[in-house]
């Protein structure tokens, strides 16, 4: 979904609103984490503002919040993580300046993708998930000495 900035880069118009609500295919995240996103909302407009060469470039100010479905870095069952972008800056310069359009969708992938967390989870008891030989430790344990790796480790010091 492209909005056209014709409007704006002419001074016809100080500003475009860009709110609303938006929904990305599955292509934009099929080789993340990311099982699902839902649909994404914007508050935000874009101006034009001087940069600090003193020209005029686009600049947004917008508040994007969504919910995206993640795998638990434990379980593996899918959960849902919530974020808010708080986005106030110059557009990058990959949008098509000489087309006068900004992908929308595109934009709002480019910082969504940097929200993905890199393990999350919703397991508070970590009992359940052990089996021959191994279970699951949390970080107060790792912590606190309690890790079942350090036996090993002791071995491999003495040799």
């Amino acid at each position: 979904m492209k909005i056209s900035l014709d409007l704006l880069h002419s001074g016809f118009l100080t500003e475009i609103d860009i709110s609303g609500r938006y929904t990305l295919d599955s292509k934009f995240y099929q080789s993340t984490e990311i099982l699902s996103l839902r649909d994404v909302t914007v508050e935000g407009k874009m101006v034009r503002r001087e940069n600090s060469d003193f020209e005029l470039e686009d600049y947004v100010i917008a508040t994007i919040k969504g919910e995206m479905i993640l795998p638990d870095s434990i379980s593996l069952e899918p959960i849902s993580y919530p974020f808010i972008i708080q986005y106030d800056d110059f557009l990058p310069e990959n949008h098509e300046k000489n087309e006068n359009t900004l992908d929308i969708l595109d934009f709002l992938w480019e910082n969504i993708v940097l929200e993905i967390p890199l393990q999350f989870t919703k397991v508070r008891d970590l009992s359940k998930f052990h089996g021959d030989g191994w279970r699951v430790i949390s970080e107060e344990e790792l912590q606190n000495g309690q890790n079942p790796f350090f036996d090993l480790l002791k071995d491999f010091e003495e040799e």
